[in-house]
């Protein structure tokens, strides 16, 4: 009797150390897979990208013992996507980079919850190609898409049982430069590349994963708005910019941490 009480005390002293140890963020390697359905448009012109994409992301975070964290994380997805716009054409190759680095701090009030604020930078590169000829003949050319952002964002993490942990987070992502290059020389038309700059706009990210032990898995959500570029000159009296567009991307994601 007297060794089942003894066990019993440790068990209930060591619960509200394992409980918090689910609620700061963990620290280590991760790799996973996403699946997502992907829509772009430029709502003033009528042209719309969409189709389903694959990818995959990997990311590393450093924790301190006072509950500072970093996390360095990266993405790569390609999709073989629809046009529609000046005509229709079909499986496009579309492929998308992204590299982040953030900076926050878990705060633990009691009740089975954290909050971690973050901040970072990071780069979005996303490479487009319509080379090719449409359903109404027109002809197609290469675009290459590069966003510079601050992620400003807030993480919690709920327990929800002994070993399962809910982690929502929610991040409006401040949109600093975009750079967008279109080859128009593609056209062979004699009209020189455009290369043109973005300054306004913005975009926000949700997801909300479901950890159990090193696995982690649910649906996350990433939106741009970003606004009119400059105009520059292609040539024989011609100019280019790159139209206010949106961009939609959604899915799900599966994460392995060691």
């Amino acid at each position: 009797m007297s060794k089942a009480l003894i066990a019993a005390a440790l068990l209930i002293a060591i619960s509200p150390i394992a409980s918090a140890d689910l609620l700061v963020t963990q620290r280590g390697w991760e790799i996973g897979a996403q699946v997502s359905d992907y829509h772009y448009e430029e709502p003033d012109i009528g042209t719309k990208i969409w189709g389903p994409r694959g990818g995959v992301i990997g990311a590393y975070t450093f924790a301190s013992a006072d509950h500072w964290f970093l996390k360095i994380d990266g993405r790569s997805a390609y999709g073989s996507l629809k046009y529609e716009g000046s005509g229709t054409l079909d499986s496009i190759p579309d492929w998308i980079f992204e590299a982040r680095a953030v900076l926050g701090k878990d705060y633990l009030p009691r009740g089975g919850i954290s909050f971690s604020p973050f901040v970072g930078l990071g780069y979005r590169y996303l490479y487009n190609d319509l080379r090719g000829t449409t359903s109404t003949g027109a002809v197609g050319y290469q675009r290459h898409s590069q966003y510079l952002y601050a992620p400003l964002g807030l993480t919690s993490r709920i327990l929800v049982s002994a070993q399962w942990v809910l982690v929502p987070t929610i991040e409006y992502d401040y949109f600093i430069r975009g750079r967008q290059k279109t080859q128009f020389t593609d056209l062979g038309l004699g009209y020189s590349d455009a290369n043109n700059t973005q300054d306004k706009g913005y975009g926000y990210r949700l997801s909300v994963m479901a950890e159990k032990g090193s696995w982690a898995f649910g649906p996350w959500m990433q939106y741009w708005r970003i606004d009119d570029s400059d105009i520059v000159s292609i040539g024989s009296g011609v100019s280019g910019f790159e139209p206010k567009n949106e961009t939609l991307e959604y899915g799900l994601e599966l994460k392995y941490r060691f």
